[in-house]
């Protein structure tokens, strides 16, 4: 059997690991009430204590994968909404949390690999590269050739990432003022739970092993997506196609205008489409996930996490999202209470109401809509404005949206880092049920 000894993950190092976050932050919060009194600006003294802060949060995540890896990945997505002066000195970081990780030694590996394909388990393969392709959240991804000649990705689950996943949730949960000072008003503790919740289903290569052949088998012969097929799978092992590729993260980071709005209208397309052609919502949209072929189309990997809409999308989502485009703020009014966006009781000012959704839902109304850091900033500001008044304190995301918010808000949070334009309306019209102007339908409380 495989140790969990083999990895940084034992009980007392990740403990320490992540009680060096909270200590850390204390001593530069001394350090900056310090720098203040010897007439330092506080803005000034305040961006200094984000940076370092940023900085040792994604070290200490990197290393100690599981939940803090994937809690990582999941803030990188928001990068874009940071101000530029306090993320342009780590936003390198944050895309390496999207990739990489500390790799398992080979030996690791060789006995994962042993103990669920056998013994002679290199019989299955003409070569197999013990370097590691890429490491994620729960594991790590080994280029191979099978013994039929075709390239190959080995997914090898790092062992213990259940026990491991689990602790960093729970000890994740009580850092919640860290967080706050990395990106203020972002439910972090919403997120955990969320993810916690998905730990089992993701740890089982089975589930994602259907999943994926489900998405590969609705988009089989797509001339825009491509997704590899499994060639085998067992226990903590999944074996699929190998597919190369440029990592969105680097069009991000190097891509020329042209490809980016490529690129992103792929994306978005994607996740709009992938409930009414799957029946599934890839529930894990980071760019380390996909992949532009050089044919021009985009690869997708990782199905570990994804939600299931049977028949796709609920027509109520479109024609809440067509209800919030109009300017008849009564209505709109109406149709958030309708669905429990503002509880019963709860009352809510129409001008404030207004004022905060028009920016928010531009992007459904134009024909094109260009998606920038800078307007991600604007939400953010508005969402995170923390006065009494500011509309937000009083409106509810009822249960049923919770995985739908996040997602889509991480995939608008990935084209604001693509800095792209793109018809956002019209794949939203020809996706979501109920958005289109034409289409007959009340919503209805459920």
């Amino acid at each position: 059997m495989v140790s969990v000894s083999d990895l940084p993950r034992r009980a007392v190092t990740r403990s320490a690991k992540l009680a060096s976050l909270p200590i850390g932050f204390a001593g530069r919060t001394a350090l900056g009430m310090g720098k203040r009194t010897f007439g330092r600006p506080a803005e000034t003294v305040a961006a200094e204590i984000q940076a370092r802060t940023a900085e040792q949060l994604f070290k200490v995540l990197g290393e100690l994968k599981g939940g803090a890896m994937k809690l990582g990945q999941m803030l990188s997505i928001f990068e874009a909404a940071l101000p530029p002066e306090i993320a342009g000195p780590y936003r390198a970081t944050l895309t390496r949390l999207q990739e990489a990780a500390p790799p398992l030694p080979a030996a690791t590996v060789h006995r994962v690999l042993a103990e669920f394909l056998g013994d002679d388990w290199r019989d299955y393969f003409e070569s197999f590269d013990d370097e590691p392709a890429a490491a994620a959240s729960i594991g790590q991804v080994h280029r191979a050739v099978w013994h039929d000649g075709r390239a190959v990705a080995v997914k090898v689950q790092y062992p213990g990432a259940g026990k491991a996943l689990i602790s960093d949730f729970n000890q994740l949960a009580r850092l919640g003022r860290l967080f706050g000072v990395l990106m203020p008003g972002l439910d972090v503790k919403a997120m955990l739970a969320e993810l916690k919740e998905r730990v089992v289903e993701e740890l089982d290569y089975t589930i994602e092993a259907e999943s994926q052949t489900i998405f590969r088998n609705a988009y089989a012969d797509d001339p825009d997506f491509y997704v590899p097929e499994v060639i085998a799978q067992s226990g903590n092992i999944l074996i699929t196609e190998w597919m190369d590729g440029t990592a969105l993260s680097k069009i991000i980071s190097e891509g020329d205008q042209e490809t980016r709005n490529h690129a992103a209208l792929l994306y978005c397309r994607f996740l709009l489409s992938g409930p009414k052609r799957s029946g599934m919502l890839h529930g894990d949209p980071h760019p380390g996930n996909f992949r532009l072929l050089e044919d021009g189309r985009l690869g997708v990997l990782d199905f570990g996490a994804v939600d299931r809409i049977p028949g796709g999308f609920q027509r109520r989502l479109g024609l809440l999202l067509r209800i919030g485009t109009m300017a008849d703020i009564d209505e709109v009014e109406e149709a958030l209470r309708r669905e429990d966006f503002i509880r019963e009781g709860v009352e809510i000012d129409a001008d404030s109401l207004q004022a905060f959704l028009a920016p928010i839902t531009e992007p459904f109304v134009t024909d094109t809509f260009k998606f920038s850091r800078e307007w991600l900033r604007d939400m953010a500001a508005r969402v995170t404005d923390l006065r009494p008044s500011n509309v937000v304190r009083q409106l509810n995301l009822p249960p049923q949206y919770v995985i739908i918010h996040r997602v889509l808000s991480a995939g608008t949070g990935v084209l604001c880092q693509l800095e792209c334009e793109i018809p956002a309306r019209a794949e939203s019209l020809k996706w979501v049920p109920g958005f289109a102007d034409d289409e007959d339908g009340e919503l209805v409380a459920t």
